[in-house]
């Protein structure tokens, strides 16, 4: 088992039970997070029965990276785990390096216009799969990622208590300690899970992906309206931001004669209208599928109308559309190789 599926709680309540004191916890959070020791036996503050106590129990490897892509500020890392690969993506920003990380292998919310959800869910990830995209980037570039999005290949939701647990890891003090405002999660729409999410009354950061501004044309998109209807994410964000005062981001991909009328965006607006969130829109990266992007004057028409209509609204900054940047497709690509 690997020592990174392990909250600071987990590790205490382990060592407790095996005859350890509770503060070992926090000596060897500190070796593997803060000093990133390769093997246990590099603690120097802990005795040798613990040390082999963690060597007969745990392991410390971190991920194979098998393929990299690079542009000038977007890299995009194809990461090997026990039985198959996954996509995390680092983007290089002024204010920061932010880090898009997978949560399955594979996805079954079956979007129309998304690669990663052409490959049916294989398994979620674990805790240290999801921890370790993090930790073993950092090491690949030297530096240290400070905000993470929770957008890669896979349902976060649908995997709720193993991204649970990663974020207590990437947020603790004693470990990674990253701020919870540094992280977003986003979802298509579990109502029960967003519900859920609101219920902790945390600080991290929620998107919801929306991509259409009615039923009817979210029913072809995203399947997973046919459960929760856009009636029903919009309560669900009601409730969220009640419970948390937490600003939503709705993200908003814009396709060519689907969903970027002047009706579409006026209907997206009279959804949000006097809400607390903003409205990301996000020009389309081709991938295999037939959709096409908004032409830039479509856009720039769907933008103004939101505006003029009293909707906080932003246009996502394209990266790594060069390297494969829609999530799956760097998978895809090396599993046709």
């Amino acid at each position: 088992m690997s020592i990174f599926d392990l909250t600071l709680e987990d590790l205490e309540n382990i060592l407790v039970l095996n005859g350890f004191k509770k503060f070992n916890a926090t000596q060897v959070y500190e070796g593997i997070y803060k000093k990133r020791v390769k093997s246990f036996d590099d603690i120097t503050n802990i005795s040798k029965e613990l040390k082999k106590f963690l060597n007969d129990n745990y392991t410390l490897k971190y991920l194979n990276i098998v393929e990299e892509l690079k542009s000038n500020d977007t890299n995009k890392y194809l990461l090997e785990v026990t039985d198959s690969f996954v996509e995390c993506v680092l983007m290089k920003h002024d204010y920061g390096n932010s880090l898009c990380i997978s949560t399955q292998i594979g996805c079954n919310m079956n979007c129309a216009f998304c690669e990663s959800g052409k490959l049916k869910k294989v398994r979620n990830l674990t805790v240290s799969e999801i921890v370790l995209q993090v930790l073993t980037i950092e090491e690949k570039e030297n530096l240290r990622i400070s905000n993470i999005v929770f957008m890669g290949i896979g349902e976060p939701f649908d995997n709720y208590d193993n991204i649970i647990n990663a974020i207590k890891i990437l947020t603790c003090p004693r470990g990674i300690n990253l701020g919870s405002r540094k992280i977003t999660v986003s979802t298509c729409g579990l109502v029960p899970k967003i519900k859920e999410f609101a219920d902790l009354e945390g600080q991290v950061n929620l998107a919801i992906s929306l991509h259409a501004s009615n039923n009817e044309t979210r029913n072809k998109l995203m399947p997973i309206n046919h459960a929760y209807p856009i009636e029903e994410v919009i309560k669900a964000i009601d409730y969220y931001i009640e419970k948390t005062n937490r600003k939503v981001t709705i993200e908003y991909i814009l396709l060519e004669g689907i969903n970027d009328s002047t009706k579409n965006a006026l209907e997206l607006a009279n959804l949000f209208k006097g809400k607390l969130v903003y409205i990301n829109l996000i020009p389309y990266n081709s991938t295999s599928s037939n959709f096409v992007r908004s032409s830039k004057e479509t856009i720039s028409k769907f933008f103004d109308t939101l505006v003029k209509n009293g909707i906080n609204v932003q246009m996502r900054r394209e990266m790594g559309k060069d390297i494969k940047g829609a999530c799956g497709q760097l998978r895809a690509s090396h599993e046709q190789k």
